[in-house]
């Protein structure tokens, strides 16, 4: 049997602009002929050896013995006598065409995006065997543990190594990969002399940053970014005089940059932002004349903003905000750069937006929050026609919305305008501003109705229009297509029923704080995606509907301060993802159902956060995929009562938090015993109600339990002693109840100390209250007598 494959013989390094081997389109009498040269060819010269393709079958079963249904490796099969031939496996040609002795062998493994849930790293065994690997891709797989340095270090004619953006972890000073000598293009571990690139971004790295890096003098591009690396930059990375591009941003980094980093005169790109960096941006940057890119948001930094760094004529990217850098408001900015991207965040800056800025005609992204920049919205600024996102919220801004601002850029994408003093009514044409995919304009003082022609901006997915005076009782019809996720309208003066004309991919709904009547409607079941819906201090009234657990994914449900009567219902148990339930403050009456607390599964136990690595809108506005997009926004807080007061649950956190408020409603029952199994709770507030009885010992199992309200009630009998067991209570309430004898004592019980947290228990004693009970009392001169004569 003959072969019909031509494979052209060279192939280059993915460090210096890699190919994979290639069909050669050549013309048609060349072709012609190394067709029929390779025609004569016999197969056996182009498979692979078996200890090779048995690795490889191997390494496909370990996978398939955890994961049944992966099928990405489909081709990888028995029946195939040649490997080469396999998907994502790339062999050699025969080193003596002339000769049938020596086979091809596997040189490259394209094995990313396997697409396999988890992958453990020991996984990766058999691939070690195949000691004539020159390229191995496993990035962007969920390959978790530690790296098997002495596998690795079986694989000597490795060239390129990519195991990026996966869950390693470990030090890097814990592998060894001394055998891999020809190692050019890396892309996770290694000490490596010939090193071009070393990119270990994006896993769970942690440690100091070795000074051995300062050897690896040949690199071009070193990249540790977003893993946990601490303490200082070594002083020995000066030592890399070839290096172009650092990043060693989003970790946990402390100390000062090096004084003598702009001795690192071929760096074009330097990213040290979101770290713990203190001191000033050194001098020595003035030497940086190649510098295109530079990213110190987000750390300690103090000082004056360096006006030399507008003289670098090819930066493009400066991003200096959330630091403690100040701008000196009376210095004159002529820059030599054109830049693209520019972040001013928090630095200072006052008056007007600086007219310098107008220059700047070709930025894609400007951030100038955070500053006390006041006066109307500039015209020239309207006009900027690259914008994709402009951030200038937390400033003193005025005026009226500029419809210029609508007319003239074609793909602004973010638009933050938030906590200024704009006013008047948002412009009617606000639609044609369909690229936006986020528009935040909450705690302005805009008044009048929503624009109807909001509902065409397609792009949409963030709304906040919270915290103005903005009022009406009729809202836009979004479309059922729109990826809507996030809508905020709380704190204004909307009124009539609850408005419902929203998409059903929303996720958020926060409609608190306005003048809404009426029902609960029930067509918001049709909104069965959403996993916060707030509808706390309004005047909404009647029953809580038995549909509202249709909208099964619900995490959050605040109807705080209504005029809620009725029953509970028993159904409300069929919302298992529940993690916060505020009901306070209305006129629920009944019982507190077993059904409603025996099946809230998600605060029975605190479950990991689907979304923590990534959290999508309702938690944070997250856009950093792009040089240009280097910021986001985290959403307004949820309000609850908490420990006695009320205080914001940051939304980026929200999965956090556990909480059941019944509280300042007419419950009367006893509390089930069941509330007990609620152990992931972290505030559980029963006060102000009519419950009566004993409180259940079960209490004493919320391990996580932090604030107890239990207080105005008709509560009698002891404080169970179980309550020494709540290792994290610190704030527990059970006044004006009718408790009576020994207050509990050890543990936290110990620390709850406050008499006017047990006041009005006529019958409680013990040292937190400073009442004596009466076995501690010593005996009367009567009763003493009386025990004398016996």
């Amino acid at each position: 049997m003959l072969c019909f494959i031509f494979i052209h013989p060279s192939i280059h390094l993915q460090g210096s602009n890699y190919k994979p081997p290639t069909m050669v389109m050549a013309n048609p009498s060349l072709l012609l002929q190394s067709f029929f040269f390779f025609f004569l060819l016999p197969c056996l010269s182009w498979s692979c050896p078996e200890y090779q393709k048995q690795a490889l079958l191997q390494f496909k079963s370990s996978i398939l013995a955890i994961h049944f249904s992966f099928h990405t490796l489909d081709s990888w099969n028995s029946s195939s006598s040649n490997c080469c031939l396999w998907d994502k496996v790339t062999c050699s040609s025969p080193s003596n065409l002339n000769s049938t002795s020596t086979p091809s062998v596997v040189i490259g493994l394209n094995l990313s995006y396997l697409s396999a849930p988890l992958m453990p790293s020991n996984l990766l065994a058999p691939l070690f065997f195949i000691r004539s690997l020159r390229v191995l891709d496993l990035s962007w797989n969920f390959i978790i543990g530690q790296i098997p340095a002495l596998g690795f270090g079986n694989l000597s004619n490795l060239v390129h190594l990519d195991l990026s953006w996966n869950c390693i972890e470990g030090q890097i000073s814990a592998f060894g990969f001394g055998n891999l000598s020809n190692l050019v293009h890396l892309d996770l571990i290694g000490y490596l002399q010939d090193l071009r690139m070393l990119n270990l971004s994006s896993n769970y790295l942690s440690g100091e940053l070795p000074e051995e890096i300062g050897n690896l003098t040949k690199l071009q591009q070193l990249s540790l970014s977003s893993n946990k690396f601490l303490n200082g930059i070594p002083s020995s990375i000066l030592h890399l005089r070839e290096l172009e591009e650092l990043d060693l941003g989003k970790n946990s980094l402390s100390m000062e940059i090096p004084s003598d980093i702009g001795n690192l005169s071929n760096l074009s790109y330097l990213s040290l932002g979101k770290n713990k960096l203190t001191g000033g941006v050194p001098a020595s940057m003035q030497k940086l004349n190649k510098l295109n890119s530079l990213y110190l948001e987000g750390n300690l930094l103090t000082g004056e903003i360096p006006f030399w760094l507008f003289d670098f004529k090819d930066l493009q990217y400066l991003y200096l905000g959330g630091n403690n850098l100040t701008w000196n408001n009376n210095m004159k900015v002529v820059p030599k750069c054109r830049l693209l991207g520019l972040s001013l965040r928090s630095c200072g800056l006052q008056g007007d937006i600086p007219e310098w800025i107008s220059t700047q005609t070709n930025l894609y992204f400007l951030d100038l929050s955070m500053n006390q920049l006041h006066g109307p919205f500039p015209q020239w600024l309207a006009e900027f026609q690259t914008l994709l996102v402009l951030i200038l919220s937390h400033n003193k801004l005025s005026g009226s919305f500029t419809t210029a601002l609508l007319r003239s850029s074609q793909f602004l994408s973010i638009l933050a305008l938030s906590h200024n003093n704009f006013s008047g009514e948002l412009p009617k044409n606000i639609g044609d501003a369909w690229p936006l995919s986020v528009l935040l304009l909450d705690g302005n003082n805009f008044s009048g109705p929503i624009p109807q022609s909001i509902s065409q901006i397609s792009s949409l997915e963030l709304l906040d229009l919270s915290r103005n005076r903005l009022s009406g009782n009729i809202f836009p019809v979004f479309d059922r297509q729109l990826f809507l996720s996030y809508v905020d309208f709380s704190s204004n003066q909307f009124s009539g029923e609850v408005p419902t004309t929203f998409p059903p991919n929303i996720k958020t709904l926060a409609l608190g704080s306005n003048k809404f009547s009426g029902a609960l409607p029930l067509n918001l079941k049709k909104l069965r995606n959403l996993e916060r819906l707030e509808l706390q201090d309004n005047n909404i009234s009647g029953e809580l509907p038995n549909s509202l657990p249709q909208i099964s994914h619900l995490r959050v449900l605040n109807l705080r301060n209504n005029s809620l009567q009725g029953s509970i219902p028993k159904t409300l148990s069929n919302l298992q993802n529940l993690r916060i339930l505020d009901l306070s403050s209305n006129n629920l009456t009944g019982e507190i159902p077993i059904e409603f607390v025996n099946n809230l599964t998600g605060m029975i136990e605190a479950l990991p956060n689907p979304t923590s690595q990534t959290p999508d809108f309702p938690a944070a506005a997250s856009i950093s995929s792009s040089p240009v997009f280097r910021t986001e926004f985290a959403v307004n807080e949820l309000i609850v009562n908490w420990k006695k007061s009320k205080q914001g649950l940051s939304s980026h956190y929200i999965d956090m938090y556990f909480l059941l408020d019944l509280s300042n409603n007419q419950l009367s029952s006893e509390i089930p015993a069941s509330l007990g199994a609620l152990k992931a709770l972290k505030m559980l507030n029963l006060s102000f109600n009519k419950l009566f009885g004993k409180i259940p010992a079960s209490l004493g199992d919320l391990q996580n339990v932090e604030g107890l309200d239990l207080s105005h009630n008709k509560l009698s009998g002891p404080i169970p002693f179980a309550f020494t067991k709540l290792q994290q209570l610190t704030t527990l309430d059970v006044s004006n109840n009718k408790l009576t004898c020994r207050i509990p004592i050890g543990g936290q019980m110990n620390t709850m100390a406050d008499p006017n947290f047990y006041a009005n228990n006529s019958g409680l004693c013990g040292f937190q209250i400073r009442v004596p009970c009466p076995e501690d009392l010593p005996p009367t001169p009567k009763l003493q007598e009386h025990y004398n004569k016996k």
